[in-house]
């Protein structure tokens, strides 16, 4: 009797061990790593989220990664986008909103899908009738092996940058674009009637967008008044001096911009102011 008692104690023991070892919780890295990335663009946000598999000595395009297929694009869940405002991508307006990505490679060039089901683990649900819109890009083969793959925003300017996909020795890429010049401008505006008037940003948005530069001349001249003694508002204002074609009131501008930068032994404003007097002396 004792002997059965035992037995059925330690029967008991080792069944709650095991229960116990079955739910615990262990935290192991990823074989995968997560990224996510918010990226600017003019005066909104790209946010882009996404798997980074290794290679780890394998073959991935034509091996792992079979050609003309519909892949995932990296490990586990296929990678989401968001954009805050419409955008147009390789001529395609594409609304706001949240979209995956999956992309069938092949030697030479790439299909890119965004598909409406951004939840989704690997390409296994695929459906084709989930796409938002479909387009072909090049592919190109890089010298040095990129063992981690790699999604990143590249050639950000005010109104556009590149996603680009690097993996092994393959990289490809598509071009985001947006146009918030209208709401750009109607922000200006609003701005103008408080009493904090942002003359300078006006005028440099004014400036780099190839925008009236009579106005952003009218500007700057308001920015100086208000900070006469800044090397950098001269220097602003000689640029767009120089770009309306007034290379001697971009010269004068900026040789005070110098003498102003040298003063105060700011060597960047040295530098810049210095190199609009070279420009316009040409």
């Amino acid at each position: 009797m004792k002997k059965s008692i035992l037995t059925l104690c330690a029967a008991t023991l080792l069944t709650f061990s095991l229960s116990s070892t079955s739910f615990a919780q262990v935290k192991l890295p990823q074989a995968s790593s997560t990224t996510s990335i918010t990226q600017g663009l003019g005066i909104k946000n790209l946010s882009l989220s996404y798997q980074r598999p290794n290679i780890n000595g394998r073959v991935i395009f034509g091996g792992l990664v079979p050609y003309n297929e519909v892949w995932r694009t990296g490990a586990n869940n296929i990678p989401v986008i968001k954009f805050e405002e419409e955008v147009t991508i390789e001529g395609n307006k594409v609304p706001a909103g949240t979209y995956g990505i999956l992309t069938i490679p092949t030697q030479g060039e790439w299909t890119i899908i965004l598909t409406k089901n951004s939840n989704q683990w690997g390409a296994y649900t695929y459906d084709k009738k989930d796409d938002f819109l479909r387009f072909n890009v090049k592919s190109t083969k890089l010298s040095n092996k990129v063992e981690t793959f790699t999604m990143q925003f590249e050639n950000v300017t005010t109104n556009a940058a590149t996603l680009s996909l690097a993996w092994e020795n393959t990289y490809t890429k598509f071009t985001i674009k947006v146009d918030q010049t209208k709401e750009i401008l109607a922000n200006i505006d609003e701005a103008m009637k408080g009493d904090k008037k942002p003359y300078l940003q006006a005028a440099q948005f004014y400036l780099t967008n190839n925008l009236d530069l009579n106005k952003a001349l009218v500007w700057a001249n308001e920015a100086e008044k208000g900070n006469p003694e800044a090397p950098y508002i001269r220097y602003w204002k000689a640029k767009i001096q120089l770009k309306a074609g007034d290379k001697k009131g971009a010269i004068a501008t900026a040789k005070k911009g110098l003498e102003i930068a040298q003063k105060e032994n700011n060597t960047e404003y040295v530098k810049l102011n210095t190199q609009v007097i070279q420009e316009a002396s040409k």
